[in-house]
């Protein structure tokens, strides 16, 4: 990557909260080697580092309140940390030339994160019930994917547009998406859907369901800022409050640290956090938005009486 890349994470447990279930990670990933022996002069060093393979932004928002909401979520970013280290093996690779192989690859870490509640929740049955969203994003320079499941979400600002790349998981998202023929379901009475956040997919949440993740790849560019958030952010302010707090000449540090502020400010409901990766311009070349292709990953036909049934085991 020929630029600088500036990112900042934060999260806030908010104004109304006992407990933060939020987690994020910012993580650059390499290949190392520690040295345990050697006739050669390494210059004393033990952990040999190549180069900088990926970044990897992670945004969970765990539910089942209290501990078990945030023991979810850290279980969950665990989960993806194990997955990266020990069985991603295209990580080693700077060139991904199959975005589908590594797409899947990455979704298989929700898989995993799954199977890791399961084994909490059967060790601590009080637990029953826990889960987590996650919006998890892998750059390999120039290449974005994204993995999304639940209602966290990612976000790309470019050339004063701002564009959501994931969809939230929600009956309310479900219902709109039919009514704009995007997704058909049964004939359902939506005056009954009160609960318009009520999730339907996620990591855990005592459904008996496996998640079903979103995926996607883009090309990102110089001057894009990429934001990853928790739904605790979308609650309180509109896009256009969110790209005039990305279009302001600041670091992402100061991004987020606005971002938060203004959702506090709005009234603070939920816990909220925020990742904000800028990346920066060697030359000043304006260069168009192009609309992101979004893997489609909800069936064509949806079983709505299934999904009713799992969404209200995810409240």
């Amino acid at each position: 990557m020929s630029g600088k890349m500036d990112c900042f994470g934060a999260t806030h447990i908010g104004l109304m909260r006992d407990s933060n279930e939020d987690q994020f990670m910012i993580s650059d990933i390499s290949k190392s080697m520690r040295v345990h022996q050697t006739s050669l002069s390494l210059s004393h060093h033990t952990r040999l580092f190549g180069d900088t393979q990926g970044k990897l932004l992670l945004v969970a928002d765990g539910i089942g309140g209290h501990e078990a909401g945030e023991r979810a979520s850290q279980l969950v970013i665990d989960g993806i940390v194990d997955y990266t280290l020990n069985r991603l093996h295209w990580f080693m690779f700077g060139d991904c030339s199959t975005d589908q192989t590594f797409e899947e690859e990455l979704k298989r870490a929700l898989i995993d994160c799954q199977i890791k509640i399961d084994r909490e929740v059967a060790a601590i049955p009080s637990h029953r019930g826990m889960g987590s969203t996650l919006t998890m994003g892998y750059i390999v320079w120039p290449r974005l994917f994204v993995v999304h499941v639940g209602d966290c979400r990612c976000y790309l600002y470019r050339n004063g547009v701002l564009k959501q790349l994931t969809r939230d998981h929600t009956l309310a998202d479900l219902v709109s998406r039919s009514q704009k023929g995007q997704v058909d379901i049964d004939e359902i009475d939506v005056s009954s859907l009160n609960q318009s956040n009520v999730l339907w997919n996620a990591i855990g949440g005592g459904s008996g369901q496996v998640p079903v993740p979103d995926s996607m790849a883009l090309d990102l560019e110089m001057g894009d800022t990429l934001l990853l958030c928790s739904d605790g952010l979308n609650k309180h302010l509109s896009a256009n409050q969110i790209k005039e707090c990305l279009s302001m000449k600041s670091t992402s540090e100061q991004k987020c640290n606005a971002l938060i502020s203004a959702a506090n400010d709005a009234g603070g409901s939920d816990n909220v956090t925020v990742i904000v990766s800028r990346f920066s311009k060697q030359e000043t070349t304006e260069t168009a938005f192009s609309e992101v292709e979004q893997s489609d990953l909800l069936p064509d036909t949806v079983d709505f009486d299934k999904t009713i049934a799992v969404a209200q085991t995810l409240r």
